[in-house]
């Protein structure tokens, strides 16, 4: 049997991605390595209950505009919101139970706001573009029409006030504004953060120039990612370290030096949240170690 090789000067395979992706390049380049290179992935930390919020949050506000219209309310929004509680990362059932109380408070208040016969043009919507270089796709929170165009509308349930330079600089709002556009055939250039601790929307409206800026970007760190990819996969390749059904602890991959070095960290602050943490000597040294539960404003 032979073996075709790659011929020179023939176009390289896109890279396929997801804004996620190419914020974690940007954040540190080993995390990046654990999450979407080393096989089998390195076991992570306990879940963190700010995150859990988060999602029961967006699980419960997609699950209300899927109900009939008659029952579109904001009682019907805290039904949602107590079936589908996520209880990972809290201290304890106390503390879980009180945030499930404001949880409640934030969904029926926000759904109190929204007009329920508007029926969005997409919920937990997969969108998706691509360009010489990327395939890019992602899942907007909710895609609203507003007159002849379309609305990237995404919640927010962080403690932190936001402001208009967060959508503005958002390159996941971004390009999903992009790939909605592309996909729909429908102007789409402004973005909607929708704060629901305090009822903040902050929008911000692209221009057909800076939606550009916000691609080239993605291709830029696109590019970055894929050559240091192509690099771990030659020096390192794919085979997995662990059987599959052995639940013991994984740790990170044994790597050369030279790709511990291309996909070295970024020792800060962050260190202290990340799910890795624990394989990273640099990150254990960079921040204090934090519960499950640190994340959320007590």
């Amino acid at each position: 049997m032979t073996t075709q090789l790659p011929l020179d000067g023939m176009p390289r395979r896109l890279y396929s991605c997801t804004p996620s992706r190419l914020n974690a390049w940007l954040d540190c380049r080993r995390r990046y390595r654990f999450t979407y290179l080393d096989r089998p992935q390195p076991s992570k930390g306990p879940g963190w209950a700010h995150n859990s919020v988060g999602a029961s949050v967006h699980n419960a506000l997609a699950a209300w505009w899927r109900e009939p219209y008659e029952r579109r309310t904001p009682l019907t929004a805290s039904v949602l919101l107590t079936n589908g509680w996520i209880t990972e990362g809290f201290k304890d059932a106390e503390q879980s139970g009180r945030w499930l109380g404001r949880a409640r408070d934030l969904v029926s208040g926000y759904v109190a706001t929204l007009d329920p016969a508007d029926e969005p043009v997409g919920v937990e919507r997969t969108v998706a573009t691509r360009t010489k270089v990327i395939a890019l796709s992602g899942r907007i929170d909710r895609l609203d029409r507003r007159g002849d165009e379309l609305v990237v509308v995404d919640y927010k349930t962080g403690r932190r006030p936001l402001t208009q330079d967060d959508a503005r600089s958002s390159l996941a709002l971004a390009t999903y504004a992009i790939a909605a556009s592309t996909m729909m055939r429908t102007p789409c250039r402004t973005v909607e953060l929708h704060h629901l601790p305090t009822g903040e929307i902050v929008e911000w409206r692209h221009t057909e120039e800076s939606l550009a800026r916000h691609l080239r970007r993605a291709e830029e760190i696109a590019t970055e990612a894929a050559d240091a990819d192509e690099r771990y996969k030659a020096v390192v390749g794919g085979t997995s370290r662990r059987k599959t059904g052995d639940r013991l602890p994984v740790g990170p991959a044994a790597v050369p030096a030279e790709i511990d070095e291309l996909l070295a960290p970024s020792p800060g602050p962050i260190c202290s949240w990340c799910d890795f943490r624990r394989h990273c000597a640099e990150g254990l040294a960079a921040g204090t170690e934090r519960q499950p539960w640190d994340g959320l404003a007590d």
